[in-house]
């Protein structure tokens, strides 16, 4: 079965990997990725060499994004990105295309297979993300797919309704969290001297925009780096830079202030990779943020979340998710709550035994 995989960013990628995995090893399967959006991008970090790394026989590149994020580029990238995805799909025919989450790159690769009547395969619908346009994008790639892979059973309601149809439709909880219960992380000191983390306790962070409320950003932004500003002198903090929304490059701006600020208190890390990632996870004593890793795999590693704003208002939360407002007093004082709580040790609703394994019997019986 010949098998499409589109990934657009460092984050779809980490989520598919334990999928991949099992499926490069089973010759029922023959993969073809197809990357672009972020991926190509020298900003954030050319990680399509991670893909490489992983060694596919067969790897597409597709360049379509402007470096601009204001709103103009955003829509000139999706038109140039919905372009080039013609001609490929025009060009390269599979027994069916796996798509994955929210990204606005996605949902353009994915409207442009509508009339080559391409076979989707989403993961992740149904979600709901109410402080991000992403939203938008979740619901289109959703109506355009033929089968659905969703992390809850209220996912999978949403499904049902966006889609009027019972059909197709699997709860196998989240993927990027189908190896977790046997994960481990990097050998602690050789993590923290790869990354130059000072053998202290840290709290790792990760902001993108709030692209609903995007008149907002600049004061977001602001009160995003004063409140870190506070919490570095109370721990040290780890960054992974925002992706390619719309006006992340303003929170970026306020980040690399920050670094300038206060180069002993933070460190800036463009992409760890997943393995790094989860284990930067792992070793954190507490996460501090707007993104979807925060809600959906924090609380296996038993991690306190501050989550601000609401970038992920809407989304399903376990018990591990505090809230707090997108300004500097709010932020800081729901990290002080966080601080002094125990390593949490509660569920975490996302998770489901041998996700990827469960997609592969579902894609081998309907295929």
């Amino acid at each position: 079965m010949k098998i499409g995989v589109l990934t657009s960013s460092r984050a779809d990628y980490g989520i598919y990997l334990p999928l991949l995995h099992k499926m490069k090893n089973d010759s029922f399967f023959e993969i073809e990725i197809v990357a672009f959006g972020t991926h190509l991008s020298r900003l954030h970090g050319y990680t399509v060499t991670d893909i490489e790394k992983d060694k596919y026989n067969c790897i597409h590149q597709i360049s379509s994004l402007i470096s601009n994020d204001d709103e103009q580029s955003i829509a000139s990238s999706y038109g140039l990105t919905v372009l080039k995805f013609a001609d490929f799909w025009k060009m390269h025919q599979y027994d069916l295309v796996l798509c994955l989450g929210d990204r606005f790159e996605m949902s353009a690769a994915v409207q442009a297979g509508i009339p080559f009547e391409v076979k989707f395969a989403h993961l992740h619908g149904g979600e709901t993300t109410l402080g991000a346009i992403d939203n938008i994008y979740r619901h289109q790639i959703t109506l355009a797919s033929f089968l659905h892979f969703t992390a809850t059973e209220t996912f999978s309601d949403k499904v049902r309704c966006l889609t009027n149809s019972d059909n197709n439709i699997f709860t196998v909880g989240s993927l990027s969290l189908s190896d977790i219960m046997s994960f481990t992380p990097v050998e602690k000191q050789a993590f923290y001297e790869k990354f130059i983390i000072p053998n202290e306790e840290f709290a790792l962070v990760t902001f993108h925009p709030e692209t609903i409320s995007s008149n907002d950003n600049i004061q977001y932004a602001q009160e995003m780096k004063n409140a870190l500003a506070t919490i570095s002198e109370k721990i040290f903090v780890v960054i992974t830079m925002p992706n390619a929304d719309t006006q992340g490059s303003i929170y970026r701006e306020e980040i690399q202030k920050l670094k300038t600020e206060k180069p002993e208190k933070i460190l800036l890390i463009e992409n760890f990779g997943k393995i790094n990632y989860f284990s930067a996870m792992h070793y954190s004593k507490i996460l501090i943020g707007n993104t979807s890793s925060g809600i959906l795999e924090a609380a296996s590693f038993g991690k306190y979340v501050i989550n601000v704003g609401d970038r992920q208002k809407g989304r399903a939360q376990s018990n591990n998710i505090i809230d707090c407002k997108f300004e500097e007093s709010g932020i800081v004082l729901a990290f002080d709550k966080a601080l002094n709580l125990e390593k949490y040790d509660g569920d975490n609703i996302y998770f489901r035994d041998h996700a990827a394994n469960n997609i592969i019997n579902i894609i081998k019986e309907f295929l």
